[in-house]
């Protein structure tokens, strides 16, 4: 592909990176086959070919309207169209990069910038969030429909381990998930634990910078990035032997960080390091005695969702179910594996129409075998199936930690 950036893109780094990705896109149509808004909506401009069209003329200088923003709003950046891309054209970086750019040029509506101010603001602040959601848990039953629906349930972590191995990892214990499912890390502690593994949290880590980054406000995002490395620094020089993650949107973001940050003097060399050393849990299980971890109590038939971020961005496609097989974990059929479940974020708060009807989509293709429970590997994607599913929806390792 031909490219013509206007100066003011073109004398940055970023721009320069979206020129180069740009450059490698040759127009062969494949990613539509594969790129969820645009099987529901049926748009070229809701695909990611005429999503690049869109950036390009941007990046160029073309008149940009809102009109040309919602279709780059409407992408999930779930990747999808990466996996099945032969030209290997790095879609996420580059919407990624135009999306800041734009919101530089072309300033919202006041109400749209009060709403993702608001997420910014409230989701990346544990405690902060972790109030708003006690207020809905206690007021759940007069809240409207729409909003009572997107409170889940209280739920317990249970005791962590107090044995200290020679090994130790690492892990996030993130924003969102200490008071939403705070029984995702324990039962991750406890599993290492019977494998001879410590499991640690920097109690000054949090939020891996992926809210603020994916709404534009890129200098807030690399702010909690650069937080996140300095809190895990002491645990590398110590010795940890991975950053472990049990949250894949998470996963995606920490393993990006030294492709970000490479231009950083202070913080380049450490997040390069950060970035190798981080690994998905199902992907750091796989290397372990896992058919020790068989559940002792049956979970029934289980329909694995495989998070957009665990299978597009991290490459750890089919890894989680390898693990649940060797445990002794009877899987489901599922269909449709490739399409994203519509949470993206903050894209179900942001998208909900379109976000819903994915929705549907996904609970449909995990239901097709009539699983007894559904599992994932992804805080997002539990939270917003968990909102219409008919069967339990919980995070994959909470199936080994019955004991």
């Amino acid at each position: 592909m031909q490219t013509n950036l206007v100066q003011q893109f073109k004398n940055t780094s970023e721009g320069q990176e979206a020129e180069a990705i740009l450059r490698t896109c040759v127009h062969c149509g494949f990613c539509t086959a594969t790129c969820p808004t645009y099987q529901e909506l049926n748009d070229e401009r809701d695909g990611p070919r005429g999503r690049i069209y869109l950036m390009k003329e941007f990046l160029e200088g073309a008149e940009t309207t809102e009109k040309t923003r919602t279709h780059l709003d409407r992408c999930l950046t779930c990747r999808s169209c990466e996996t099945t891309c032969p030209s290997g054209v790095e879609y996420g970086r580059l919407i990624d990069i135009t999306r800041g750019f734009m919101e530089e040029e072309l300033p919202r509506p006041a109400r749209d910038r009060w709403l993702r101010w608001s997420l910014r603001k409230v989701l990346p602040r544990a405690r902060l969030f972790g109030f708003f959601l006690r207020l809905g848990q206690v007021f759940q039953p007069v809240l409207p429909g729409a909003l009572r629906t997107k409170v889940p349930p209280r739920q317990k972590a249970g005791s962590r381990p107090r044995s200290h191995h020679g090994r130790t990892v690492v892990a996030l214990a993130g924003c969102v998930q200490p008071s939403a499912t705070p029984g995702t890390n324990a039962a991750a502690a406890r599993v290492l634990d019977r494998l001879g593994i410590s499991l640690v949290e920097a109690p000054d880590a949090g939020c891996c910078g992926a809210v603020s980054y994916h709404l534009s406000a890129h200098e807030e995002g690399l702010d909690y990035m650069r937080r996140n490395i300095d809190a895990w620094w002491p645990s590398i020089e110590a010795g940890a032997e991975a950053i472990v993650m049990t949250a894949s949107g998470c996963g995606a973001m920490v393993q990006d960080y030294g492709h970000i940050l490479r231009h950083d003097p202070v913080y380049a060399e450490k997040a390069r390091r950060v970035s190798e050393l981080t690994r998905d849990l199902g992907e750091f299980l796989l290397d372990e005695d896992v058919a020790s971890l068989k559940p002792a109590a049956c979970p029934g038939r289980v329909a694995f969702h495989c998070p957009c971020t665990l299978q597009h961005a991290m490459k750890q496609s089919g890894t989680v179910e390898q693990v649940l097989r060797k445990a002794g974990v009877e899987l489901a059929e599922t269909r449709d594996k490739h399409l994203c479940c519509g949470s993206a974020g903050t894209y179900s708060i942001t998208q909900p129409e379109l976000s819903q009807k994915l929705l549907k989509n996904k609970l449909a293709a995990l239901t097709v075998d009539n699983p007894d429970r559904i599992a994932t590997a992804n805080i997002g994607c539990q939270l917003h199936l968990g909102t219409k599913s008919e069967v339990p929806v919980q995070h994959w390792i909470e199936l080994l930690d019955q004991r």
